[in-house]
């Protein structure tokens, strides 16, 4: 057997643009490549460009920060593959006006990704970068459904370790543009639907304003330990997506 993956790098790459919807350059290199120099995550992002897999736009902001994002080619290509199956990137996702008007908010959610990407390395658990999953539709009944920010993945212990059950939380993101109506309005909705609409789970910690500028995130959990150990991390988190902010 070869004991080498080819193009498993930039598989890698494609698949978590497509599932995460953007990222910068940084938010690439330390979601997919942690271990390796930066630049080596630069040419990877520039060689799935000129193959037409991927885009970018540049922010006009101070350092003109690339964000990048899947071509329609692209998304179409992941989207065969066994780890993505079934997912459905928006139409919009492929648009550079579109994803110029989204940066603020998705660049926010993909930090908060890898706050907990990051936090799971540090402590040895399990939680990979196709882990979290963006914008998934979840009927919960009565024609309606929710579509929070991201679906999470997350297992105490060490790969292939005796750690405990998978747990999966929603995860909505803040920057301080939601009403308060609408923020109350997901926790229950979220838990209804992880819980298979049988019974509300216990809640997760409740949604906070965004104060100084900070994202808050409203998490629903399945387990009754999983919103404490997902809070948990909330300073860290705030402290990594708050970095991400225009």
């Amino acid at each position: 057997m070869i004991g080498v993956d080819v193009g498993g790098g930039d598989r890698l790459a494609l698949a978590v643009l497509v599932q995460y919807r953007m990222a910068t350059t940084e938010q690439m290199h330390w979601v997919i490549a942690p271990g390796v120099r930066i630049e080596q995550t630069r040419r990877r992002l520039a060689r799935l460009r000129e193959e037409g897999l991927i885009d970018r736009i540049t922010l006009p902001q101070a350092g003109r920060r690339r964000v990048w994002f899947p071509t329609a080619y692209g998304a179409r290509i992941a989207c065969e593959w066994p780890e993505l199956r079934g997912r459905r990137p928006s139409r919009t996702a492929s648009d550079p006006t579109a994803v110029r008007l989204k940066v603020g908010h998705a660049l926010t959610v993909t930090e908060t990704a890898l706050a907990f990407l990051q936090d799971a390395r540090h402590r040895g658990d399990v939680c990979r970068p196709l882990d979290w999953v963006t914008e998934v539709h979840h009927p919960i009944g009565s024609g309606e459904a929710v579509i929070p920010d991201a679906l999470l993945y997350y297992r105490r212990g060490p790969v292939g370790g005796d750690g405990g059950p998978m747990l999966r939380a929603f995860v909505e993101v803040d920057r301080a543009t939601m009403g308060p109506g609408l923020e109350g309005n997901g926790g229950p909705s979220c838990s209804r639907t992880i819980g298979g609409g049988t019974a509300p789970l216990p809640p997760g910690p409740p949604t906070r304003r965004a104060e100084a500028g900070q994202p808050a995130t409203a998490i629903a959990g399945q387990h009754p330990s999983a919103g404490r150990r997902l809070d948990a991390r909330r300073p860290d988190l705030h402290s990594q997506a708050a970095l991400r902010q225009g």
